[in-house]
């Protein structure tokens, strides 16, 4: 049994694992939906970073593409 297996056994280990379902920041989740991305399955501060900077990306070329259409 891995390391990971034998935390969720724990009933804190559990706590600790739903909290991951929750939003941390309401705002991040809205504008995430509003440009169609689905949950990300990352862990760590690293991985959340690079898809925090997916978002951003995507939001700039999308206003981009509006501000070029004008």
């Amino acid at each position: 049994m891995g390391e990971c297996s034998r935390k969720l056994q724990t009933e804190i280990g559990q706590a600790i694992y739903r909290l991951r379902k929750c939003t941390v920041e309401p705002v991040i989740g809205i504008i995430k939906e509003v440009l169609g991305f689905r949950q990300f399955s990352l862990r760590g501060l690293v991985a959340a970073a690079g898809e925090w900077a997916l978002v951003c990306l995507a939001f700039n070329l999308k206003r981009l593409q509006v501000l070029l259409a004008a």
